[in-house]
């Protein structure tokens, strides 16, 4: 399925969670922040968020010193 990520069109496989995109991506749940179609994501609910077809994600990586970092790697579909 299409979904949207950080403003980038990709291909995630269908029935996908907030978790399975994470995975998907390599990466690392404990330090991310992930909005989805304009509502921040709890991490206690990654599990059970189902991500569907069109969605909008923005997935913000925390770095080191405090810094956020809007993922770009991976991106590729």
């Amino acid at each position: 399925m299409i979904i949207t990520l950080n403003g980038e069109k990709k291909t995630v496989p269908d029935g996908i969670t907030v978790v399975g995109l994470l995975e998907f991506l390599k990466v690392q749940q404990e330090r991310v922040a992930v909005e989805l179609n304009l509502e921040i994501v709890k991490k206690d609910k990654f599990g059970t968020t189902a991500i569907k077809e069109d969605d909008n994600l923005e997935v913000v990586s925390f770095m080191q010193g405090g810094f956020l970092h809007t993922l770009k790697s991976n991106m590729k579909s």
